[in-house]
């Protein structure tokens, strides 16, 4: 009996690599800064709140600090961080390169359409990185400051576990 029992390895990395929870990772990361973000209805305040202040005879324009999260797109950090995604989107690059010349596969499905030319590759790793500073000028615009860093501290991530495991397996 104890021979009919078979007992596989779980590849616990390649379960996490999945494009489903690769999904849900990313739902889950967009939906806590609107979940923080709720606001107060006026129906919930009790009556004494909702009065209108006593008039002041002199109003004196108030001086507004500047929001901290007001900042220009391509500032220092920004600037960093695309550097930062776009040098490991080209270690990922030639990393994945010279795994598929010694008869290698690629793992992710997408890559893997173009995988078959070098000029394919390089233009498909070209446009992640785009896509990267494209989706983070799009959450800058939104005002969405801390989200616009997160996008390519995140592809930052993915790129150097894709060259670790691609260092790894060569």
């Amino acid at each position: 009996m104890l021979g009919l029992t078979k007992v596989m390895r779980t590849n616990w990395l390649s379960l996490i690599l999945q494009p489903k929870a690769a999904i849900l990772l990313a739902i889950l990361s967009l939906c806590r800064p609107g979940i923080a973000q709720q606001q107060v209805s006026f129906a919930l305040l009790q009556p004494g709140a909702i009065e209108p202040a006593p008039m002041v005879k002199s109003v004196q324009p108030a001086i507004l600090p500047e929001a901290p999260g007001n900042h220009r797109f391509w500032d220092r950090d920004n600037s960093l961080l695309f550097a930062a995604n776009a040098a490991f989107s080209a270690a990922d690059f030639v990393v994945t390169r010279d795994n598929l010349r010694s008869g290698g596969q690629e793992l992710n499905p997408v890559t893997r359409l173009v995988s078959g030319s070098t000029t394919g590759l390089a233009m498909n790793f070209a446009g992640e990185t785009a896509g990267v500073v494209g989706l983070s000028y799009f959450f800058h615009k939104m005002g969405h400051h801390k989200l616009e860093r997160a996008v390519s501290m995140l592809n930052i991530g993915g790129s150097a576990a894709a060259v670790t495991f691609g260092l790894a397996h060569r």
